[in-house]
């Protein structure tokens, strides 16, 4: 790193960072949808299905599964067909064979035509609309007020698919895939939550017990789906929720450092049960999807060196909303413990008697190191790894760090939030015995899928970084545990997405 790089001047931390208030935000709502996914009772309905083309057997004996009273009309059924009768598992069917009529069609909630001939099925739709029934033409989606698509079957937990007609194959595989992910014996416990719903609701007139009582059911049901839920399972649920602590509570939660498939599955479950999400800046967008829909968000953001909340604000904010009952997440990139300052927010609650919890998640570093395919702590070249910050409370280089440890090549160093005192950093470090040939990497937004890293070493880095220009969350790594994962490199800046 030449002189210049090494005295790059750092901006007076002495000006006051500028201020902005913590703000309420809604989602952008769902993306365009193709079709609406509805689901219609039928049950003790009748059903017409007019026709007998290749897909009629297996409409008939879908609508009868969903507890229809199916009426087929057929002057030339199929074998298959005439045998649907004696397959039915529910409702009931019934064959006329004979061509169908518009008197057959009133009355009926739902009517199916699967005509071989364009022109009858028209006729039939028409037919079937003037009557005020929810119209299906087999094979032809323009004829069609609904559709069909793939079905898996949990009874009353069903799931449809639909690709539009765009990829029957595909969707065919989607539900494939669906059908191994969730046991069959789901079917026993969402019968479970049937029965056992009005009991649970009387019990529980408020929301939030309702909803922990639903919470543990679902977390039985996962850890043990493949056994029929009995009245103890019943009665230990009711006492759990009797005995949970009531009132607002705070749980400061890692988002980790973009990803969002890096997420804890107990953080997924505190997102769930928030009320409010209070969140950062750095926490990427898909993260908040997985709140629950009722849940509000605020932007209580902190950019290094920008406009931030102030952390009183954060502080008395969280305290407010828990103090009225809300579960409140505090939502952190990376780990909340890990220059986070939870230690803060951690304070503020049990000073004001909240019930405060820390979800923790992965880390900058830890998520920097994964994707780059790099041990920070490969035995031939580190003894130690250590995390250090790079800016002070009013954003200048930190006097009171331990530069001997700083200096020591056979460590690998991370260094958080170093963008604005990098060159000053580095030129410290290998003042204070760090060699300058040193590996050292940059790595801007970790994680994310505009992921860029600047390669260099201790000497020069801070000049590579300066010419790249890249914007972004940042984390330094320096030290020979890096060299592992430069054989192979040729570029000093690696985008691993555009």
């Amino acid at each position: 790193m030449g002189r210049g790089s090494g005295q790059r001047p750092v901006s007076d931390s002495s000006t006051p960072r500028p201020t902005r208030a913590p703000r309420e935000t809604r989602s952008a709502g769902l993306e365009p949808l193709a079709v609406l996914p509805v689901f219609v009772p039928l049950r003790g309905k009748r059903v017409v299905l007019a026709g007998s083309s290749g897909g009629a057997p297996w409409k008939v004996k879908v609508l009868a599964a969903a507890g229809a009273h199916v009426d087929v009309y057929a002057p030339e059924p199929s074998d298959e067909l005439r045998g649907v009768p004696g397959e039915i598992v529910d409702g009931t069917v019934t064959l006329h064979e004979r061509p169908w009529t518009a008197d057959d069609l009133w009355g009926a909630a739902f009517c199916v035509g699967a005509m071989e001939d364009e022109v009858d099925a028209v006729a039939f739709v028409a037919a079937a609309r003037a009557t005020g029934a929810i119209v299906n033409a087999v094979d032809r989606p323009h004829l069609c007020d609904v559709k069909f698509g793939a079905i898996v079957n949990r009874s009353p937990l069903v799931v449809g698919i639909s690709t539009e007609g765009a990829a029957p194959v595909f969707g065919q595989t989607v539900r494939a895939r669906i059908e191994a992910m969730l046991p069959r014996g789901f079917a026993r416990w969402m019968a479970a939550a049937r029965d056992w719903r009005e009991q649970v609701t009387g019990r529980f007139p408020g929301f939030a017990d309702r909803r922990f009582f639903w919470e543990r059911f679902t977390e039985r049901a996962f850890a043990e789906p493949d056994r029929t839920p009995e009245a103890d399972d019943l009665a230990e649920l009711l006492g759990e929720t009797e005995a949970a602590p009531k009132g607002g509570a705070v749980t400061l939660v890692g988002a980790g450092p973009g990803d969002a498939e890096l997420l804890t599955l107990k953080a997924l479950r505190a997102l769930r049960n928030a009320d409010v999400i209070l969140y950062d800046d750095l926490v990427a967008p898909a993260i908040l999807d997985y709140a629950r829909r009722e849940a509000r968000t605020m932007l209580v953001g902190k950019t290094g060196h920008g406009p931030s909340c102030r952390q009183d604000d954060i502080n008395a904010l969280m305290v407010q909303l828990a103090k009225s009952g809300k579960q409140v997440v505090r939502l952190k990139s990376g780990d909340p413990l890990v220059f986070g300052r939870a230690g803060e927010e951690i304070e503020a609650c049990r000073q004001a008697g909240i019930p405060v919890t820390v979800v923790p998640g992965v880390s900058a570093a830890q998520g920097a190191a994964a994707s780059l395919g790099l041990s920070l702590t490969h035995r031939d070249a580190a003894r130690r790894l250590q995390y250090v910050t790079g800016h002070d409370r009013k954003g200048g280089l930190p006097e009171d760090l331990n530069w001997s440890a700083l200096g020591d090549s056979s460590v690998t160093t991370v260094v958080y939030m170093p963008k604005r005192t990098l060159g000053a950093l580095l030129a410290r470090a290998v003042e204070e015995g760090l060699a300058p040939e040193t590996p050292a990497l940059l790595v801007f937004n970790a994680t994310r899928p505009n992921q860029a890293v600047v390669r260099g070493t201790a000497a020069d880095l801070a000049d590579k970084v300066e010419a790249a220009g890249l914007e972004g969350p940042a984390l330094l790594m320096v030290g020979r545990a890096l060299a592992e994962a430069e054989e192979g490199r040729v570029a000093e800046v690696e985008r691993v997405a555009s």
